[in-house]
């Protein structure tokens, strides 16, 4: 593997091919890539569509992707990563920022590529005008030297088969030109010389059409259409069409081609693969992340508002569909999308064989990983440990944990949680009356992390090993990283609260974009996005400047703009920083120590306070990551605190920092043996109670209380909570799915009718955490 930087261009080679990139201020990302001498593809580009109004009959406008900086980021010598920013542009406007990263490793024959663009468009409510994507792709022009019927089309269907055809065919005409002929066409091999051919073929070849442009939609999950023709101004003929596609395809002829994919394909919908030209001496390839035969792209607020202009009547409103209304708040912009691409370039057109595998790469690549008992062993991402079914209560949770995550695996399938910015969410609660998720009221539809689905997901993978569950939390992590998360604008840093659009809601938080959730992907897998995303967060405590989480609900008279005094929560909003602070002092940043300090001085002033974590909140300093010490023994208890993740984190930093900040770890350890106490520890305590809420989720941190103080009573307290406890999924619930038949419902459907996901993910996480923790203490 080497890296090479001539001319103000960088060129890589894996030994096996050669991929020089477009310089600065250039159209072009990739000028080529080469195979040996043979040069298999040249001017990899990108492309966005754009019209000036939603309804059809507008005009549109083609903008190109202009690079802006090339950076080599891991030059071998087994891997190599080129990181190409910029912009599109149409005119002297530049629209949606782009981030590349090209990954290439010593021997491969392939590459991939990592596709990441930021909305920073407008689109407003009521208005039939504005910026409205109709298509999104990169293209790769592809040469081409063989003669027309020894080039080859390749397609993949999602379940592994291949629609394959020659761009000019010699099977099924009224002349056969020979038995030797045909084979090696549908082999995809040179076909032997026309002198050995059947002459009444090789004789008229100039009468068999060539088919040049082949494209495959996928406008939904459930159906996808291949057609063709034979170039521009004909007319287009069926050629297939299936359910789902596998998002993979090639051009190319016997001395090589190209093959591309694109991940998540169908899932996606709506995207589209496009070859055009292939009669002629160069195809041009596009994979199109979102469909230009789709609808525009539509991310206009859902509502007019309904009257709720004042902080009263938006509380009002809370009260009743759950949504957080704030008129300019329902905005996307700053929002993004990565997705996944992997090329390779080929010396011959490949077996039917080795192309189903390239499609199956795309699909599920490959990863490396460990054991859950090595990565138990390794002692990270704290309170876990792997599947332990050595006695019936044991065997119990372990059987419904599993129950639990292949109900939604089977619930997104069901109700098709798909879609170009929906997939990999999960919905909120579930409407018993209509059988359905409530999509569409208020803040019951999409998740967006709340209440730690992501950490959920991600244990249920450390602790079982699956695949499945790890391809779960991975596209979940996709989507909350970047679609429920503003990157740009006045937002950038906060995510969204859960709600019928991903980034409707006027709650911008900490709890949603927490780094917490975007650990386990980064250091499970190495993702350089994923660690821009928790990069992006290292300075998070500078949001507050300009957006108070708790404005509607203010009794006091503070207001946002003092960097020295910023009033921050202990709970969701300190539990996000700190685990931003301790993931960059983990990955040696450029902000390490600068996040050490934070992370440790907003330790020891918590520790400070007169009541520790039960004071609730306090005026954090951005600078030096102290917070003021209040001067009385005020406390401050909510049961939102620690089911975003502080748990979690506090755990590790306990396990990195106790013995250094003994006062920190007895600051949480009182938390977490009193926040389920009785009124009479609570006021002996602190002087003062709270309502205990969501009990059996907290039993996790008083199993940690337990286990730390090495206490019997404390444990059997825990399982108690967890048993008995008001949000508990036990002992009574019934498990079994219930089947709806039509005419009841659109389609016969299976529910457990009594599911929702807070509860789904914080049951799950104190079964994890208690069985961790205390599972040598389970009742029998």
């Amino acid at each position: 593997m080497t890296v090479t930087r001539t001319g103000g261009h960088v060129e890589v080679s894996t030994g096996v091919i050669t991929v020089v990139f477009g310089g600065r201020n250039s159209r072009t990302v990739v000028r080529s890539v080469s195979r040996g001498s043979t040069e298999i593809a040249r001017d990899g580009r990108l492309v966005a569509l754009r019209q000036g109004r939603y309804e059809g009959g507008a005009e549109v406008e083609e903008f190109d992707g202009r690079v802006e900086k090339v950076t080599v980021e891991q030059d071998g010598p087994v891997r190599a990563v080129v990181r190409v920013e910029g912009r599109h542009r149409h005119g002297r406007r530049d629209w949606l920022p782009f981030t590349l990263r090209f990954a290439f490793h010593a021997g491969a024959e392939s590459f991939k590529l990592v596709h990441t663009f930021v909305w920073d468009g407008e689109q407003k409510p009521g208005s039939d005008k504005g910026d409205f994507l109709r298509g999104l792709g990169v293209r790769f022009t592809v040469p081409l030297r063989d003669e027309a019927y020894d080039r080859h089309v390749r397609l993949a269907d999602s379940g592994g088969g291949l629609f394959a055809e020659a761009v000019q065919g010699i099977t099924g005409l009224r002349r056969d030109p020979g038995e030797a002929v045909r084979k090696a066409q549908i082999a995809g091999e040179k076909l032997p010389d026309t002198s050995t051919w059947d002459s009444r073929v090789s004789g008229r070849l100039a009468y068999i059409p060539k088919w040049g442009d082949f494209t495959l939609t996928q406008p939904t999950a459930d159906g996808y259409a291949i057609r063709k023709r034979t170039r521009s101004g004909y007319g287009w003929i069926p050629a297939a069409a299936g359910q789902r596609a596998g998002g993979f395809g090639y051009v190319g002829g016997a001395s090589g081609g190209l093959s591309f994919g694109l991940r998540d394909f169908w899932q996606r919908h709506p995207t589209q693969l496009d070859i055009r030209g292939a009669h002629t001496d160069a195809a041009e390839v596009t994979l199109w992340l979102y469909s230009p035969d789709a609808p525009p792209l539509d991310l206009r607020f859902y509502h007019d508002g309904l009257g709720q202009d004042t902080y009263d009547k938006q509380l009002e409103g809370l009260e009743i569909t759950y949504e957080d209304y704030e008129p300019g708040f329902g905005n996307p912009y700053g929002i993004a999308r990565t997705s996944e691409l992997a090329f390779w370039a080929l010396d011959a057109t490949p077996s039917a064989e080795k192309l189903a595998a390239q499609a199956a790469a795309v699909a599920t690549p490959p990863l490396l990983t460990a054991t859950p008992e090595r990565l138990h062993a390794a002692g990270i991402f704290g309170d876990w440990a792997p599947v332990d079914r050595s006695n019936a209560a044991r065997k119990a949770i372990e059987d419904h944990l599993d129950d639990l995550f292949a109900y939604y695996r089977d619930q997104r399938e069901d109700r098709r949680w798909y879609g170009f910015l929906d997939y990999g969410d999960v919905q909120h609660t579930y409407d018993n009356d209509r059988h359905v998720w409530r999509y569409d009221v208020g803040g019951y539809a999409w998740d967006n992390s709340e209440l730690g689905t992501d950490l959920w997901l991600w244990y249920h993978f450390l602790r079982t090993g699956s695949a499945e569950a790890f391809r779960f939390a991975e596209a979940m992590t996709r989507h909350t990283g970047e679609v429920d998360v503003h990157h740009l604008g006045k937002y950038a840093g906060l995510g969204t609260r859960h709600g019928v659009q991903h980034y409707a809601d006027s709650a911008k938080q900490l709890r949603i974009s927490t780094a917490t959730n975007r650990r386990f992907h980064y250091f499970l897998t190495g993702d350089e996005r994923t660690g821009d995303l928790l990069r992006e967060l290292v300075t998070a405590e500078l949001t507050f400047l300009q957006v108070d989480p708790q404005r509607k609900v203010r009794t006091d008279d503070y207001e946002p703009g003092d960097r020295h005094a910023l009033s921050v929560g202990f709970g969701t909003d300190w539990g996000a920083l700190s685990a931003a602070w301790l993931t960059e002092w983990e990955r040696r940043g450029p902000n390490a120590e600068k996040a050490y300090e934070k992370l440790v001085n907003s330790l020891r002033t918590i520790a400070d306070q007169p009541n520790g974590f039960f004071t609730g909140d306090a005026l954090l300093d951005a600078d030096t990551g102290k917070f003021a010490v209040v001067t009385d023994k005020s406390v401050n208890v909510s049961h939102l605190s620690a089911v975003f993740g502080l748990v979690e984190t506090n755990s590790e930093l306990v396990s990195l920092l106790g013995d250094k900040e003994p006062e920190f770890a007895d600051a949480w350890l009182k938390y977490a043996q009193y926040y389920n106490g009785t009124n009479a520890e609570k006021t002996a305590l602190t002087g003062s109670t709270w309502r205990s809420a969501l009990p059996a989720a907290h039993s996790r941190i008083t199993a940690y209380a337990a286990r730390h103080k090495d206490d019997p009573t404390l444990a059997k307290r825990a399982w108690n909570e967890f048993y008995t406890g008001s949000d508990t999924y036990f002992p009574s619930n019934d498990w079994s799915r219930v089947t709806i038949k039509t005419p009841d419902v659109l389609h016969r459907t299976e529910e457990i009718p009594w599911i929702s996901t807070n509860s789904s993910a914080q049951w799950a996480l104190a079964a994890i955490q208690n069985l961790a923790l205390i599972g040598d203490r389970i009742p029998s």
